[in-house]
């Protein structure tokens, strides 16, 4: 009898909180992506407004594409932010 006592106690133990989501991982998940600016560019994905292409761009990529250096100044400076 003792044996099974321990045997409940210790499952109900292992399975408290399971199942159980945190708040802060269910607001990771549904904030994931969602941080479009009044352009649409979501910046947790490298995303940033270019007035001069008129499109969201990535610094790096466009500063390759175009041929400037990669630094948040000269990027500013390309698209005239």
């Amino acid at each position: 009898m003792k044996h099974s006592l321990w045997v409940v106690l210790f499952v109900l133990l292992a399975t408290t909180g399971c199942g159980a989501e945190s708040p802060r991982s269910s607001e990771a998940a549904s904030t994931v992506g969602s941080d479009r600016d009044e352009f649409g560019c979501i910046g947790s994905a490298g995303y940033q407004w270019c007035p001069r292409t008129a499109e969201c761009e990535r610094p790096w990529e466009l500063a390759k594409k175009a041929g400037f250096e990669n630094t948040p100044e000269e990027f500013k400076r390309y698209c005239g932010n």
